[in-house]
């Protein structure tokens, strides 16, 4: 019989673990998390330092009186949750509440390996009372703004709604760019660019310039009739050769993975939503089958904000690089990339467990998805710890009398980091890299003042565009950038907006819906500062100063939630009910119908409810395609998203995921 207990969170994590401590211990899953604030309940004491009324979640009761008989003559027990303040809280929860007088130590380490779990628990020790109350603090402060909010999203729209205090604010950031896109207008403008060569000389040496000034001043050319103006001019002019100008340039190595990157980049060249990347990170961590039922986890924690590497890591990647690539590939000294304020320095990067297991080595034991996000981070770790790539890069200015051309091109002279990363990724690659390839010009050897030959001039029209609206990359990096939550919680949030319906992922990109707008612009009029990017950045900063020691969380909920209250006062008095009426009569009582909101969307409701409780769906206007049928389709909604499904439901059950084009 084992002499020890040791408690992770899920059953894969266990059996990875299991594996390497192997008899004297025995290792088993909590399923997350024992104890939570109650469902229908505030569960916060606001008058009594905001203690939190903790409860055992239902589901898991059964799970805690195993737990319990799994601890019975075990000499030690240990809990070995995630390194974070999530995992340290699950943890103390199970001491607490499940172990509470027996001798219970935390094990944390980031990387699942028998190195790095055996001196994990050589080092084990007490909890960490600060990371607690951080976690504590956060999971109050969440509770009681949407435990206040949320009500009155029901008394002003429909019951079932709910905001959040990271959530309403990314909500914020995606309504304010819809907005700006709705008031963009396009202004129309045109660029000339001139085909030219050496003389006598064609087709491998043709290179492009483009117009840059007129007269000394920057071209700005607004109709179709101004371009072709200047083109007929410059067709008889002669291009000379007025100035060469070639630097030497270096692309520096990108740091490894922290989770917003992963997710950013995980969205930029494998198209992953930020959930799905992280489901896929945690399979990789907690431990994947490598034959003979022997579980191996091949990544470090994925939840971090610190580009940090622990330096057995570096030795090995250092060693690697120099065999396969060749020492010329190799810096002097490692790479160091430099954390932002709030990282936790504690925690490493997101880097693969075994540099020895290349992605090449493991595609018979993973997934397709799993092989395509564990060889991103691979490579990416490879890239970190190489040399700069070099260019030589040339412009070159060109004139036509009063007309300047430039041409710009680049030439690689040195692939450093760039033979592990981004080498041969052509369909996944970002708009930014594929701006740059675009721009590369092969540009011949060229002499000032040399005569050039002009092979063509092509005018091609623009118009200016609005910002893009955000996908999950570009929204966890806005979020990242003001501050805004923490690894754990990008993917969650954009989730949750989904889940609720105030925004749709629609080819990749965010798009609010009209409830996501109406609960938007309550919240600003209400709540202002609550939904403040700049306010809710504070908040974070607070909730890691709890964790570092030089903030009491009482103090910080105490400072936020009398304004707060303020607020909330003022808005119950003065919220009321949005009715809007329609021209459609009810049948029944003959009274209109107006619109109300519900699980599945919006309906029409009988305005004489709850005396009448008629309604009606909203339909799309486009006619049911099956012949005789007679319907309208109506938009209807599942777990597994938004369909079109006939009004004349279960009579006609077509559906289909888009809307079909009106025959009329």
């Amino acid at each position: 019989m084992s002499k020890n207990l040791v408690v992770v969170e899920s059953p894969t994590k266990a059996k990875t673990i299991s594996k390497i401590l192997g008899q004297d211990y025995t290792v088993v899953s909590s399923m997350g998390h024992i104890i939570d604030l109650p469902q229908k309940e505030l569960g916060v004491d606001v008058e009594n330092k905001f203690k939190p009324e903790y409860v055992v979640i239902p589901s898991r009761k059964k799970l805690m009186t195993q737990l319990k008989k799994d601890a019975k003559g075990k000499d030690r027990i240990y809990v070995a949750t995630d390194p974070d303040r999530e995992g340290e809280a699950i943890g103390w929860q199970i001491k607490e509440k499940i172990f509470k007088g027996k001798d219970v130590l935390r094990v944390s380490f980031h990387e699942i390996t028998p190195h790095a779990v055996g001196e994990a628990f050589k080092s084990a020790r007490q909890f960490d009372a600060n990371m607690i109350e951080a976690q504590i603090g956060r999971r109050v402060l969440d509770r009681i703004v949407g435990y206040f909010l949320s009500p009155l999203l029901w008394k002003k729209l429909a019951r079932g709604l709910s905001a959040g205090r990271v959530q309403s604010v990314a909500l914020r950031l995606i309504v304010e760019r819809e907005r700006q896109i709705q008031a963009f207008c396009p202004s129309e403008y045109w660029e000339i660019s001139a085909e030219l060569s050496k003389p006598k000389i064609s087709g491998e040496t043709d290179f492009c310039a483009k117009l840059e000034k007129i007269d000394g001043k920057k071209a700005e050319i607004k109709t179709r009739e101004a371009a072709q103006e200047i083109v007929d001019e410059l067709k008889d002019k002669e291009f000379k050769v007025l100035e060469i100008r070639q630097t030497e340039k270096k692309r520096y190595a990108p740091a490894p993975f922290i989770t917003s990157t992963m997710q950013q980049e995980a969205f930029n060249k494998l198209r992953f939503n930020a959930s799905k990347t992280m489901l896929v990170a945690q399979q990789l961590y907690e431990g994947v089958d490598i034959g003979g039922d022997n579980p191996l986890s091949l990544i470090t924690y994925m939840r971090t904000d610190s580009p940090n590497i622990a330096p057995e890591a570096i030795s090995e990647v250092r060693e690697h690089i120099g065999r396969i690539f060749g020492k010329d590939f190799l810096p002097a000294s490692p790479n160091v990339f430099k954390a932002k304020k709030s990282a936790q320095q504690a925690h490493e990067a997101i880097r693969p467990s075994y540099i020895s297991r290349s992605p090449e080595s493991m595609k018979d034991f993973l997934t397709h998805d799993q092989l395509r996000l564990y060889e991103l981070i691979y490579n990416r770790f490879l890239a970190s710890q190489m040399k700069p790539a070099e260019f030589l890069a040339t412009a070159v200015d060109i004139a036509a009398e009063k007309y300047l051309f430039t041409a710009n091109g680049s030439h690689l002279l040195f692939e450093g980091f760039l033979a592990a990363y981004n080498k041969s990724e052509e369909e996944g690659k970002n708009g930014e890299e594929e701006e740059k390839d675009k721009n590369k010009n092969i540009i011949p050897p060229l002499t000032q003042g040399e005569t050039l030959a002009l092979n063509k001039l092509v005018p091609s029209q623009h118009f200016t565009k609005p910002p893009a609206r955000f996908s999950d990359s570009s929204l966890v990096k806005a979020l990242e950038e003001e501050g805004i939550g923490r690894p754990s919680t990008y993917a969650p949030i954009i989730y949750t907006l989904i889940l609720r319906d105030y925004v749709r992922r629609i080819k990749g990109y965010l798009n609010p819906t009209e409830l996501g707008f109406k609960v938007n612009d309550m919240l600003v009029e209400y709540f202002p500062k609550i939904i403040d990017v700049k306010f809710t950045a504070l908040m974070e900063d607070e909730l890691d100063e709890i964790e570092e020691g030089r903030l009491k969380r009482v103090e910080v909920l105490k400072e936020f939630y009398a304004p707060f209250k303020e607020r909330l006062d003022f808005a119950q008095a003065n919220i009321k009910k949005e009715v809007v009426f329609t021209d459609q009569i009810c049948e029944k009582c003959g009274k209109p119908f107006i619109v109300k909101w519900g699980k599945r969307g919006k309906f029409l409701s009988c305005s004489g409810f709850p005396a009448c409780k008629n309604s009606r769906s909203i339909t799309s206007g486009v006619k049911c395609p099956i012949e005789n049928c007679g319907g309208e389709l109506v938009e209807r909604r599942s777990k597994r998203g938004f369909f079109y499904g006939c009004s004349n439901f279960p009579k006609c059950t077509f559906t289909s995921r888009t809307l079909p084009e009106s025959k009329e």
